[in-house]
């Protein structure tokens, strides 16, 4: 239905809204997409446990009176299938929530089942307001969903449904950062598009899988991603794979608990693995750079629980996590046993931390019968430590 899509290649990361079966990123898979699933807290036929099971990535957050836990203008698309979430809602502002993620030029996809065919024309009406341009629509399937696909404008001078007297939803405040996002309150107002030449989001990232390791231009020290990048494919093929005695055969659902650009997850994209990329709220803001390079990720405050169910993931990485979250929460054991809570019994996680906190998460790990298979000391009292995850319960 749209020819410029490009599947794969100019769209690489993809939020789908609502779990069903993830058979809508399994369909993508083969395309090089990267589709992020969506499980909403109150939707009573949420699978999100089903689409990691299977391999895809997957969170679960409500969507209701806050923003979700990402950057603004990051996701490439956004999908929608059979879509029965309240649009119009609170001054349409879920809507406007969609619009604050989606990266300008980006599609929202939309499919309405036959009891919602009723509210395209209304939807539509709400889409041109917030300069959403309309580029396809058909009614499809034995079951007649209403298929509408809209594009985010990349130029608000493109935008012509806007009254210029009283626009109505009205333009945010300077001071509304759409990066803000972390327990934010969702607003009726609508965020402006980049309009200063070399802004994030006044142009199009590369194609994938150029986009990996083509640095944004945005970012000001091009120096410290390459590195990163640099670093990190050295530790994963020196060390990771070869001295941890871990089978990577069985692993493809990980996460970084402290990623900072991304660089441990880019390394591991030849190994077909995936990676949820999590940026500590405490923490440098590097998320939407992660996106740029077509890799996925959230925000998250480690003194609270994971958006997943148990027993989620085959790999967890923690880099230096620990020490810098000293004194906040009940650190350590808080996050270890999140770890122990996340990670499938038999996963693995590997910790990457200073000698002394090594020391007491190891009494920590074995007092919930983890196997340290693997503990070595660095440069200036660095350490590492690989331990594996048993069968025991209390």
């Amino acid at each position: 239905m749209v020819l410029d899509f490009e599947w794969g290649e100019k769209i690489r990361v993809l939020l789908d809204i609502g779990c069903t079966d993830s058979s809508f990123g399994a369909a993508l898979l083969d395309k090089d997409v990267l589709t992020l699933s969506l499980g909403l807290n109150d939707d009573p036929v949420d699978l999100a446990q089903v689409a990691l099971e299977r391999g895809f990535p997957a969170i679960v957050s409500p969507l209701g009176t806050r923003r979700l836990p990402f950057p603004g203008g990051v996701f490439d698309a956004i999908h929608c299938g059979k879509c029965s979430i309240p649009w119009f809602s609170n001054g349409g502002n879920l809507l406007l929530e969609m619009n604050r993620i989606l990266r300008p030029g980006g599609y929202f996809i939309l499919s309405l089942g036959y009891n919602f065919i009723n509210q395209v024309e209304a939807l539509s009406t709400l889409a041109a307001s917030i300069c959403w341009e309309t580029v396809a629509h058909d009614t499809v399937g034995i079951h007649e969903l209403d298929l509408t696909i809209f594009q985010k404008l990349q130029s608000k001078d493109k935008c012509k449904s806007r009254g210029k007297k009283d626009p109505r939803p009205p333009p945010c405040e300077e001071d509304e950062r759409p990066d803000t996002a972390w327990y934010t309150q969702m607003k009726t107002c609508l965020h402006a598009v980049p309009a200063v030449t070399g802004q994030r989001g006044t142009k199009w990232p590369k194609e994938w899988p150029m986009r990996l390791e083509t640095f944004p231009e945005w970012f000001g020290n091009k120096e410290i991603l390459v590195a990163d990048s640099m670093h990190w494919k050295t530790v994963v093929e020196k060390s990771y794979l070869t001295e941890m005695g871990i089978n990577w055969l069985y692993v493809h659902n990980v996460m970084d608990l402290s990623a900072t650009y991304g660089g441990f997850a880019a390394a591991l994209v030849p190994h077909k693995a995936w990676v949820m990329n999590v940026v500590p709220v405490h923490a440098s803001d590097t998320l939407s750079i992660i996106f740029e390079r077509g890799l996925v990720g959230i925000y998250h405050d480690w003194c609270e629980a994971f958006g997943t169910y148990p027993r989620s993931y085959d790999l967890i990485h923690v880099d230096h996590l620990f020490s810098s979250v000293e004194n906040r929460c009940e650190q350590p054991v808080g996050i270890v046993v999140e770890m122990d809570r996340i990670l499938r019994p038999g996963g693995w996680a590997i910790i990457r931390e200073k000698s002394e906190i090594l020391d007491h998460l190891e009494i920590v790990l074995r007092s919930l019968h983890w196997s340290i298979r693997v503990r070595h000391t660095e440069e200036n009292d660095e350490g590492v430590m690989c331990a594996q995850k048993t069968t025991w319960r209390p």
